[in-house]
């Protein structure tokens, strides 16, 4: 099930690196496997990807996602730099909150998506892709050599775990010390909490499945103890990477690497929410984000030519995965191409996928073809998400 491993991702068998959960992966039976430089768990010993999908839509999956790339960022000048390498207004931005934003190069494409959450006034915790974490490290050091009132660095010495699922709540709820409690901490928010055992936690309601859940950063050295205690609970399973794939792909969300890359812009990648409407009308030169002009002239004049849509099969077949043509149903005119697919485990394995389409084929409703196999298959552009979002909203 697992197609994400192109050379950016799969690093080889060599020097891999752990997280401080790894000895626990080995020990429940994880099926382990090279992925941006680390051995991550793919799926467990007895159950599936099908069943390790389908339980975490219906219950509470805990996935490790300590790969990624913790990193904070401080300094009187925090909030200006944001605002130059993203399009996002984090000055806006009430504390204790954060957004999905991506960094941008001075043309306008997308170097990483990134979650970011603000801490304090010029003080920002973010979140970005393990694979990317290289390039991620070498764009932010350059763009901070012009902001050098801003300061960056990588946080070391903490996992981060992901609780997802529409039971997440009832699982982490009676780890957490008397009188505290997560009904007010709703999708986006971010604050510590106090374990039964005293450990402290950063809990961010947030994750990458469509469904409610918390992205839980902690000491490593309390990492081990706190994920027994969470699967102690048997509503909760650890689930691996085949799963946490497909579950992002029936939320409609993006694969860096597949949706996203530097070629791209958030227009293109149907993500202009990301651009906040107080950042698309300024005048200074000094206040525009990286690919400014490009972005909003495609923002206000469409002048992209093509466009990040879903797209369902209308009958049985191969799924068509990366780098597919799509096709008009002439079978001669190209139009797009597969950026992700698979089968959908919540939609009876109905085959799904994202790519891009040229203008005005990107429309709900078109009727296309995938090619697979030299084989043509047809296809329906469709909303996202496949499957309907259980964030929490209160």
């Amino acid at each position: 099930m697992l197609r994400i491993v192109n050379k950016r991702l799969y690093s080889g068998h060599a020097a891999l690196k752990h997280t401080a959960l790894h000895d626990l992966h080995v020990e429940l039976g994880g099926d382990m496997v090279p992925f941006a430089g680390y051995s991550m768990p793919v799926v467990y010993k007895g159950q599936s990807h099908i069943e390790s999908h389908r339980w975490t839509r219906a219950h509470a999956g805990l996935f490790d996602v300590s790969h990624m790339l913790q990193s904070k960022l401080t300094g009187e000048g925090a909030t200006t730099f944001l605002h130059k390498v993203t399009p996002t207004d984090f000055k806006e931005l009430p504390i204790g909150v954060g957004k999905l934003s991506v960094l941008l190069t001075e043309q306008g494409g997308i170097v990483d998506d990134t979650m970011i959450t603000k801490q304090g006034n010029n003080d920002f915790y973010i979140v970005t892709n393990a694979a990317c974490a290289e390039r991620d490290s070498q764009f932010l050091e350059d763009e901070l050599k012009s902001h050098p009132e801003a300061k960056w660095a990588p946080i070391k010495g903490r996992s981060l775990l992901a609780l997802q699922g529409p039971e997440a709540s009832q699982v982490l709820q009676p780890l957490l010390a008397a009188e505290q409690n997560l009904k007010d901490l709703y999708f986006g928010d971010r604050r510590s909490y106090k374990l039964y055992n005293g450990v402290i936690i950063d809990v961010a309601r947030s994750g990458y499945t469509g469904e409610d859940g918390f992205e839980i950063s902690l000491a490593d050295k309390d990492a081990v103890d706190f994920a027994r205690s969470l699967l102690d609970n048997e509503t909760a399973k650890p689930i691996g990477l085949a799963s946490r794939d497909s579950l992002r792909l029936e939320a409609g969300l993006c694969l860096y690497g597949h949706e996203l890359d530097e070629s791209t812009t958030p227009v293109e990648a149907a993500l202009s929410w990301v651009v906040s409407k107080s950042r698309r009308n300024v005048t200074q030169e000094d206040q525009k984000f990286n690919g400014y002009d490009k972005i909003i002239d495609q923002i206000t004049n469409k002048t992209h030519k093509e466009l990040r849509v879903g797209f369902q099969y209308q009958l049985k077949g191969p799924a068509a995965r990366t780098g597919a043509k799509i096709f008009l149903p002439d079978k001669k005119t190209e139009v797009g191409r597969v950026t992700s697919g698979s089968a959908s485990p919540s939609l009876d394995n109905i085959n799904v996928g994202q790519g891009y389409v040229l203008k005005p084929h990107n429309k709900k409703g078109t009727e296309l073809l995938a090619q697979v196999r030299n084989k043509f298959f047809p296809i329906t552009v469709v909303k996202m998400p496949f499957v309907p979002s259980h964030y929490y909203k209160g």
